[in-house]
């Protein structure tokens, strides 16, 4: 099942550079990297050699002596029977963390041959890297593919249409029909999330029974990850970590607690587990700012954060939310505390080129804004509300503390600007950037 995917834009983007360097596409297990990266040798080069160097033992060997480009592109040609071209072959290193070696190569790709075009994934690469990995700083390009957004959800939904319409209508009031259709996939991304093989098969099936076999299919991947790659004394603190996510979102305050995971639990205890499933990309972690200035990072309380998923829709497998609940027009957006709201709008925030990076406040009593980022221009503080109901105390609290020149409220309510707070439906923070 053909899905788009936008970054392709920035891979082509990449492929046109005058100065490019080895790229490496991060991202979690099964979000699509290794079918992006064919797509991207199939629609802008003429030849792609793939690599798997998770099923290619006998590479390892290969690597461990000259490193030199000359000597990788004509083994790779020999073994392959072919010949690598620059600027007309892609290679593909996969799961290239799995050779550290080839990780070094890519130093000297960048310096004494940036002609050839190699691009490297790797499901587990930011575990390899933070363990020691020797890495050439400074020497390679990123991309980052998330799970697909609501925007390229409708795109696999064949709803181009709806996307124009918000994309050109400005701030104005969003006709009643457009914002239900809107509303109604917006339920759907929900229950489906963004892993593309959830999403393929809804396309496939339309059956939410068959969706939820694939994401616990991947859900269990995941698990298995675990006993497969991660050190054997944090395996247990993992599954215990994994495990409460949902728990801890699902509190009013979401704010990360270790007494959560496992009665007794102490931060260094568990500091080891946290990252591991940071740098797998299985965990987005959003701090606490003390201050909204400029730059909000020297403002960070390294000792306070939230924990979210990867993707709303295994959070909402791992919370047992029964699929049915999209009958229900209300209870999908009220479940579960909101949970499953704030880890749409986090997604929808961190895939945003023009966001540096994302943070929360709280005041000294009880005040506590959902999210505050900042795009090197202003700070933007976000309250996200799970349906219709405005009232957001905490924004006010900021507001006034603070007197920011824009806020941003999210919710199911319509589009409007009303002195210096911008409410934007859910279902249109795709074109975010726009509306600022």
């Amino acid at each position: 099942m053909f899905i788009q995917r936008f970054l392709i834009k920035d891979l082509i983007e990449w492929k046109n550079k005058k100065n490019r360097q080895p790229l490496i596409l991060k991202g979690a297990r099964q979000v699509g990297k290794t079918w992006l990266l064919n797509e991207f040798g199939r629609v802008a080069f003429d030849d792609v050699l793939y690599i798997n160097f998770e099923n290619a033992p006998g590479l390892k060997e290969s690597f461990d002596g000259d490193i030199s480009p000359k000597r990788i592109i004509d083994l790779l040609g020999a073994l392959h029977g072919r010949r690598i071209k620059p600027q007309e072959t892609l290679l593909i290193f996969d799961e290239v963390q799995e050779i550290p070696r080839a990780l070094t190569a890519l130093k000297y790709f960048a310096e004494t041959a940036p002609e050839y075009a190699v691009c490297c994934a790797g499901s587990l690469l930011g575990i390899a890297l933070h363990s020691g990995t020797s890495f050439p700083v400074g020497k390679v390009d990123f991309l980052m593919l998330q799970p697909l957004n609501f925007q390229e959800f409708l795109t696999a939904n064949g709803e181009e249409s709806l996307i124009d319409f918000i994309r050109n209508d400005g701030i104005s009031e969003i006709p009643k029909a457009i914002a239900e259709k809107l509303t109604d996939y917006l339920k759907l991304y929900f229950v489906i999330g963004g892993m593309p093989g959830a999403v393929s098969s809804w396309l496939a099936t339309r059956d939410y029974s068959a969706v939820e076999i694939r994401q616990r299919d991947i859900l269990e991947t995941y698990e298995n990850d675990f006993s497969k790659h991660a050190p054997k004394s944090i395996v247990p603190k993992l599954r215990y970590l994994w495990n409460s996510v949902p728990s801890q979102l699902a509190k009013e305050n979401k704010k990360f607690i270790y007494g959560l995971v496992r009665e007794g639990a102490r931060a260094r205890d568990y500091e080891e587990a946290v990252l591991w499933l940071l740098d797998s990309g299985l965990l987005r972690k959003v701090g606490r700012i003390t201050k909204p200035a400029t730059p909000l990072k020297a403002y960070e309380d390294l000792k306070a954060f939230k924990l979210y998923h990867l993707d709303v829709g295994l959070l909402r497998v791992m919370s047992e939310l029964s699929p049915s609940a999209i009958l229900d027009s209300i209870k999908i957006f009220e479940e579960f505390k909101g949970a499953l709201t704030e880890q749409f709008v986090l997604s929808e925030l961190a895939g945003k080129n023009f966001i540096r990076n994302i943070y929360y406040w709280t005041s000294e009593a009880t005040a506590e804004v959902d999210f505050v980022f900042s795009d090197d221009k202003r700070i933007y503080p976000v309250e996200v509300k799970a349906g219709e109901n405005l009232r957001a105390r905490s924004l006010k609290v900021y507001r006034e503390r603070y007197n920011p020149e824009l806020s941003i409220r999210t919710s199911l309510a319509n589009l409007r600007l009303d002195d210096g707070l911008l409410n934007v439906p859910l279902f249109a923070l795709f074109n975010l950037e726009n509306y600022l």
